[in-house]
């Protein structure tokens, strides 16, 4: 998933509820799926991160040397202004981009 491409909005966003569960038929089975993909999104997202900013990761133990690098705040500031995860995922769960299934079923209709 390229989150930085997604049409998801960065402010929270009233959802009708029925549409969350119609492919499940429950919403709190929906929002356990969305909340485990936000999950997945946020590890993603922190991986991303902190490979970037290690680019610029200092080792010098010394307290009193603190740089400021702009391109270090820039990308902090870039990642500041995406999506949040949880409206990645339920932007996701609602196109249908998120595959999920429930054992459980998968046994009963054997």
């Amino acid at each position: 998933m390229d989150y930085k491409k997604s049409k998801a909005p960065t402010n929270t966003v009233t959802r009708n509820i029925m549409d969350l569960c119609k492919d499940t038929g429950n919403i709190y089975e929906s929002v356990a799926i969305i909340g485990k993909r936000a999950n997945q999104i946020s590890v993603e997202i922190k991986q991303d991160l902190s490979k970037k900013l290690a680019e610029f990761a200092s080792y010098n133990d010394s307290l009193e040397e603190v740089f400021e690098n702009r391109e270090q705040i820039e990308i902090s500031r870039y990642y500041e202004k995406l999506p949040k995860p949880t409206l990645l995922a339920t932007e996701e769960f609602l196109d249908n981009q998120v595959y999920f299934r429930d054992p459980s079923k998968d046994k009963a209709d054997e």
